[in-house]
């Protein structure tokens, strides 16, 4: 599915206040050939099949000891990480991107995907890149569903993102 073809419909507030729930996060990736620009629009959705998504914001920090003031953290950087892990569905734009082998074997920038991650209650969220990991291509006992993994990390920091009907 299409980012425009979730969002058909729907109207984000930035004055929304209230809980949100996990189905009201969107995670869209650039699925094109990574040499032409995707409009957003047209990029793929992560959700058929996925039953899990959790995007963390993973810090790294750095420990020194001072003389008389002790030990003291000190936060180095952030990199956004998500994991995705679900019942395979072919036909998916999304998981027949990742996991074709062109990204399952991939290396380097060839594995590297612009991405859009929001809130679609309020429309707020950020865009950056990501490198695309695929840990798992086919797991489950006999006679389940067969599922896959894939872990995406930043390759940099994300610059914020608001949704846009026009983008």
């Amino acid at each position: 599915m299409k980012l425009s073809e979730l969002m058909q419909g729907k109207t984000p507030s930035a004055t929304y206040a209230g809980f949100a729930t996990n189905d009201d996060f969107v995670l869209a990736v650039d699925t094109g050939d990574g040499t032409t620009s995707t409009a957003d629009a047209d990029y793929a959705v992560v959700e058929a099949g996925v039953t899990k998504s959790e995007a963390s914001a993973d810090a790294e920090t750095k420990d020194n000891q001072y003389i008389r003031t002790g030990k003291k953290t000190t936060k180095t950087g952030t990199q956004r990480k998500f994991s995705i892990e679900g019942d395979r569905c072919d036909g998916d734009a999304f998981q027949d991107f990742c996991l074709s082998n062109a990204i399952v074997f991939g290396v380097g920038a060839a594995v590297e995907r612009k991405y859009i991650y929001f809130n679609m209650l309020t429309g707020v969220g950020e865009r950056g890149t990501v490198t695309i990991v695929v840990s798992d291509t086919q797991t489950g006992d006999a006679g389940d569903n067969a599922t896959f993994k894939v872990d995406m990390t930043s390759t940099s920091t994300p610059t914020n993102y608001t949704y846009s009907s026009g983008s």
